[in-house]
């Protein structure tokens, strides 16, 4: 250890320990590669630099794994400190406005995205956070990927698994799951529908939207842990007048979170037996460096701790893949 404190180089470029950190944390040059959006030939350069300059190496590598020596152990967390410090004051000078995508606007009441939007405006009056409306996560993926777009809101775990390991997620909200019906529909004069009362009626995921197939992904696998059907795929409609045409038009129960906007000639009723969870999360790319960014994360655990937005309740339904990022 003493031999890598005494042999730091003077100008120690923070690529080196961003390639380190990012394979510390994947344990995985191939993963890390992805995260960082670099060849792997690249990530494995810098780290040998890094292993050249500090005369130690940092990691055991084998043909089937890559675990920390004691030396990178102990240079990890001073890493992400200097990372961390680097990121706060590249974001001093950064002005620009940033991208913000709420998904869709709520009308007369404030969605989850929209509420830690305007939260965070408060926070940070003077840097200008200019809202999108991109439909779907899915679709906001590509446009982050892109540089089109900054942040986004929607369910992570229903992204594709090389994309996600190109973004980075905190979870902002457990939303309860709810059906939009036609006011004549048999259940619609429920307070709650329980799962139980859905058979035989099939219920629209939107399997038709590419835009939104992480939430057409939630849908399909609640309806077939409970043994549901899913509605025919269809062209979906755009905005509250043409949704309502299309309950209307076609019947179905379309699956919604609550506290959502509206909707004409149709009323919202949650699920229940048991209430079924969409984990909403703050989506970006991971070398994001802008104040902004910090005044969402901010306004998201503020909102989340005083209403208590990722309080799960017993005996609800999330899938495997978003309960583990909770306990990340």
């Amino acid at each position: 250890m003493l031999l890598l404190i005494s042999r730091v180089p003077r100008d120690l470029h923070p690529r080196l320990l961003r390639s380190f950190t990012a394979v510390a944390e994947t344990l995985h040059f191939g993963r890390a590669a992805a995260r960082l959006h670099l060849a792997q030939q690249a990530v494995s350069r810098d780290v040998r630099a890094l292993e050249r300059d500090l005369g130690c190496p940092l990691f055991h590598r084998s043909t089937r794994s890559v675990e920390l020596t004691e030396a990178g152990a102990a240079l990890l967390p001073k890493a992400r400190q200097l990372l961390a410090l680097q990121a706060e004051i590249t974001a001093l000078g950064d002005t620009r406005a940033l991208l913000v995508d709420v998904n869709s606007p709520g009308g007369d009441r404030e969605l989850t995205a929209e509420r830690v939007l305007s939260a965070a405006r408060l926070r940070c009056p003077e840097t200008e956070l200019l809202a999108r409306y991109q439909g779907g996560l899915t679709a906001a993926a590509q446009e982050l990927a892109a540089h089109r777009l900054d942040v986004s809101f929607g369910r992570y775990a229903g992204l594709p698994a090389v994309v996600r390991s190109r973004l980075a997620h905190t979870p902002v909200r457990l939303e309860p799951v709810a059906v939009f019906l036609p006011l004549g529909h048999p259940l619609a004069g429920l307070a709650a529908v329980p799962l139980a009362a859905l058979d035989g009626h099939p219920v629209d995921v939107f399997a038709g939207q590419p835009d939104t197939a992480e939430w057409t992904d939630l849908g399909l696998r609640l309806l077939a842990e409970h043994g549901l059907a899913a509605a025919p795929a269809r062209t979906p409609p755009v905005g509250a007048a043409e949704f309502a045409r299309y309950l209307v038009r076609h019947g179905s129960p379309v699956l919604t979170t609550t506290g959502g906007p509206d909707i004409p000639g149709a009323v919202a009723r949650p699920l229940v037996d048991p209430v079924p969870l969409s984990l909403v999360g703050l989506v970006h790319r991971p070398d994001l460096r802008h104040p902004g960014l910090a005044a969402l994360r901010e306004a998201a655990a503020e909102l989340a701790a005083a209403e208590g937005w990722l309080e799960r309740p017993p005996g609800s339904w999330l899938p495997a893949e978003d309960a583990a990022l909770l306990r990340r």
